[in-house]
């Protein structure tokens, strides 16, 4: 059986090793309690983020918008500007001829 001073010295030993786990234990509270106030901010900047990014995708959607819209404008400028090329080739063909007519009979 174990003497009474190895007990004592077991026992000492223990309540050393006890203290040093609750030293140990306090400062896994406090990295804990830092590690969810870190989570908490990478959540609020990750949900920041989230909104800039829907609301990017919202313009980008009217921007594509507006430009195929402007497309459609730009087709529509650009038949009416051949129409009128035409016309215009057509009315001065008709001058020249008259023009024609006119230098032939003189």
């Amino acid at each position: 059986m174990a003497s009474l001073e190895d007990l004592e010295a077991r026992v000492t030993a223990l309540e050393e090793q006890v203290r040093h786990t609750r030293q140990d234990a306090a400062a896994a509270r406090v990295l804990a309690g830092t590690a969810d106030r870190d989570v908490s901010e990478f959540k609020q900047t990750l949900n920041g983020h989230t909104k800039v990014l829907n609301a990017v995708r919202e313009t980008q959607i009217e921007h594509g918008q507006d430009i195929s819209g402007l497309k459609t404008e730009v087709a529509d400028l650009r038949a009416e500007m051949r129409s009128g090329f035409t016309k215009v080739n057509i009315g001065l063909e008709q001058m020249s001829r008259l023009l024609q007519q006119v230098i032939d009979k003189s």
